[in-house]
Order: C-alpha cells, then sequence, then structure tokens
C-alpha cells in the first residue's frame, strides 16, 4: 500500500465525517431555539452521534480482524451517506435524533479503520506521520466545520449541514481502488459480547443523563453479566488480554480524559458565544476556525517532531497546553469573545499533538494481533468520555440555570480543568513505568 497517497485520501474522508461533528457543535443554539428543547436535549444531538461513533468505532475494528477493510470501509460509508440524507428531511427532535444514531453508525468506520490502517500497513518509523495526517483531516474538520456547519445553519438551515455529508460517498470509489486486497482470516465476530459492550455503554450513558437509578442498576447488571461472559466465553469482543499489555489501561484512561476535555470545550464554546456575547451561529464558526486551521497547519510538521523526538514529550507538552487554556476560559470567560478565540488558538493544536501522539503510543504498545481490537476498544474509550462530557456539561448548565450564566460556565470550566489535571497524572504515572521499564531492560542478565 503506497501510505503517502492513501492516507490523504483517507484524512479527506475523515474531514466529512469529523466535520458532521463540528458542524452540529454551532449549530446547536439555532437547533435548540428551533425545535423548542432544552439544552440537555440539546447536547443529546452531540453525545447520542458520539456514543454510536465511538460503538460504531470499536465494531469496525473487532471485524478488521477476520472481515477486509475495504468491505467494511464500502458499508460504513454507505450506511453515513444514505442517513445523512434522512436526516435532510427531519423536522422535529425525534426524527433528527435518528437521524445522527444512524450516521454514528457509518462514520466509526472512518475512524476506527483508519488507525488500523495505519498500524498495520505503515511501518513503525513512519506511522507518526501516517497518524498525525489522519488527525490533520479531524484537525481541518474542526476549522472549516464551524464556518461551513454556520454558514448552511444561518442561510439554510440546519438540514441542509446533513447535505454536506453526503459527500463521503464520492471518495469510496477512489478508496477501494487503493486499498490493499486483503486475504480472507480465519477466525469469529462476537456478536454477543458486541451486544453487551453496546448496552454496557449505553445504559451507563443514559443513567448519567436521565439520572435514573433504573438505568443505573441496569448498567451494573449488564456489566456484570459482560464480566462473566468474558470468563467463559473465547474469542470475546473485549479481548481479555489487551488489559495486561503493560500501561495499555493508563492509555485508556488518558483518551477517555482528553475527549472528555475536547468535546465538552466544544460544546460549551458555541453557548459562550450565543448567550454572552449574542454571536450568530456564522460568528461562532468565524471565532472557533482559527484555531483549528492553525492545528491542521502544524500537525504534518507535528506528525515528524514525534517520529523523531517521542511520543510523551507532546503529550506533556499537550497536556500543559490544555490545562492553561482551561484556566484561563474559567477565570476571564465573560471579558471578550477574543478569550475564546485567543484560547483555542492554543488549545487546538495542543489536542491535535496529544491525540496523534497517544494513539501512535497505544499502537506501538500492543502486539501486532491485538492491534484491530486494541485501537478499537481505545477509541470507544476515547469517544465515549466525550459523549459523557456533552451529556454532563448540558445536565450542569441546567442545574445551575437560577445562577448567573458565567458562574454557571465557570463552574463547568473548572470541572474540565480538573479532568485534564487527572490525565495529566496519569501520564506522569505512565512515564515513571515506561522509565522503570527501560531501566530494568538496560540491567546486564545475571550470569
Amino acid at each position: 500500500m503506497n501510505d503517502k497517497i492513501v492516507m490523504p485520501v483517507w484524512a479527506v474522508g475523515l474531514f466529512i465525517v469529523v466535520m458532521n461533528t463540528t458542524m452540529f457543535n454551532v449549530s446547536i443554539p439555532s437547533i435548540i431555539h428551533d425545535l423548542r428543547i432544552t439544552e440537555d436535549l440539546g447536547a443529546w444531538i452531540i453525545s447520542s452521534y458520539s456514543i454510536g461513533y465511538a460503538l460504531s468505532t470499536v465494531v469496525y475494528s473487532r471485524l478488521s480482524d477476520i472481515v477486509s477493510i475495504r468491505r467494511l470501509l464500502a458499508i460504513g460509508l454507505l450506511v453515513l451517506g444514505l442517513s445523512s440524507v434522512v436526516g435532510f428531511f427531519a423536522h422535529d427532535f425525534r426524527a433528527l435524533l435518528a437521524a445522527r444514531i444512524l450516521q454514528s453508525a457509518g462514520a466509526g468506520a472512518m475512524a476506527g479503520l483508519g488507525l488500523v490502517l495505519a498500524s498495520r500497513y505503515v511501518p513503525a518509523e513512519r506511522r507518526g506521520r501516517a497518524i498525525a495526517m489522519i488527525s490533520a483531516g479531524s484537525a481541518m474538520a474542526f476549522g472549516l466545520g464551524p464556518i461551513i456547519g454556520g454558514l448552511i445553519s444561518e442561510y439554510f438551515g440546519w438540514n441542509g449541514l446533513f447535505a454536506i455529508t453526503c459527500l463521503v460517498l464520492a471518495i469510496l470509489p477512489v478508496l477501494l481502488r487503493l486499498l490493499p486486497r486483503e486475504k480472507p482470516r480465519a477466525g469469529r465476530f462476537d456478536v454477543a459480547g458486541a451486544l453487551l459492550t453496546i448496552v454496557n455503554a449505553a445504559s451507563l450513558l443514559l443513567a448519567v443523563t436521565q439520572q435514573s437509578l433504573v438505568w443505573f442498576g441496569i448498567s451494573i447488571l449488564s456489566f456484570l453479566a459482560h464480566f462473566w461472559y468474558v470468563r467463559k466465553a473465547k474469542e470475546t469482543f473485549i479481548n481479555p488480554a489487551l488489559l495486561k499489555v503493560p500501561g495499555y489501561r493508563k492509555l485508556l484512561f488518558i483518551g477517555f480524559c482528553a475527549l472528555v476535555v475536547n468535546l465538552g470545550n466544544l460544546f460549551l464554546m458555541p453557548l459562550v458565544l450565543a448567550h454572552l456575547f449574542d454571536k450568530s451561529a456564522m460568528s461562532i464558526g468565524l471565532f472557533i476556525a482559527p484555531g483549528a486551521i492553525l492545528s491542521a497547519i502544524l500537525t504534518r510538521f507535528v506528525g515528524r517532531w514525534i517520529d523523531r523526538y517521542g511520543n510523551l514529550k507532546f503529550l506533556l507538552i499537550g497536556h500543559a497546553i490544555l490545562a492553561v487554556v482551561l484556566a484561563y476560559y474559567a477565570l476571564d470567560l465573560a471579558a471578550s469573545p477574543a478569550v475564546i478565540l485567543i484560547g483555542y488558538l492554543f488549545f487546538s493544536p495542543a489536542l491535535s499533538a496529544t491525540m496523534s501522539s497517544l494513539n501512535n503510543e497505544t499502537s506501538q504498545r500492543l502486539p501486532k494481533t491485538l492491534i484491530g481490537s486494541g485501537m478499537g476498544l481505545s477509541q470507544l474509550f476515547q469517544f465515549f468520555g466525550g459523549s459523557i462530557s456533552v451529556a454532563v456539561c448540558g445536565l450542569l448548565l441546567e442545574y445551575q440555570s437560577d445562577l448567573p450564566m458565567v458562574q454557571a460556565y465557570r463552574h463547568v470550566y473548572e470541572l474540565l480543568l480538573g479532568v485534564c489535571l487527572c490525565s495529566a497524572i496519569m501520564l506522569l504515572s505512565y512515564r515513571r513505568m515506561q522509565g522503570s521499564n527501560s531501566a530494568r531492560a538496560a540491567l546486564p542478565s545475571p550470569s
């Protein structure tokens, strides 16, 4: 496979898929107003897509162990394109939510299979650049998505956002021609385990967002059932061998926290600009775009630096910058809309570098036989973190409706800062573990 051609084309597809999130982020205030729903219901437009995206990502990644990437990609993009047509004609909350969930079932193919493709077919010495190229598609989507989303929402209505996502079908024939033709591999797909994973994630998310003891009880029972199933079954959907890989669980936690911070911030920024400064959807896009565009520009250099200097340095630098920006937002949010603009100029490149180095570190820690399931589970944790974050942020704003808006937003940003600091502590623990392992490996063996 010629990764110098395939990875840029893949980045274009991921750009369209991720833009499907960022376009709706800036349009949430308009959707809430047009459909006359509360902010916590509006958060479901984002969080439902994120959790579906996460679940479909791990399903596609896991299937890639036995089904060719070409076939899985074709299925995913066709589902995404057809569900976008459904969304174009949605005119109430239920129809819109259904369309978003259906979209997420197809969208996970680009994110999950992209990392598997890079991990499986790109040599380790160039893999950082390949993963950074995938991240460049996401970063550009964060830059142009708000502008395109704001423009379409302002002049054509938010239904028009679904038409943009249909463009993903245009790159499908190109990728099918470029991707390697893999031979069928022996194996089985654990349908029961996949269903249990979906129930685990969905019930926990519902328990949090609905503040329901019933759903919390269902979630606990589903996790217990899944634990029992993993102990009894063979070749399970969630491979227990992954949790024995040194450092993998720490990387899962870091990825979870990173997406909590990222999607929480992307949900809050448009609301802050709309409610505190009365900005339109188009203006919101223009305030968010420069940071994301800068991130996309820097990504090509970040990939080379990761390959040269290592992942951990960029993980530490990224966490430090993210923490500073979140503290800046919490302290000075109401001063001016320029606070959002300036903060995101640093936040977006730092997040992009963090995720590129994190995914590259994860791919290097995993044995080749566990790359499909391992990268898929990693993506599941990351996007589940984003889903929980958006839902909880919406709930916290509803709880604080009797407080001044500025104070409510500050409290939520303080929570995100706390999550970022917890992630940084876990990263330092992982770094110490790696240092200890390296020191033991360097010791002479006893004669």
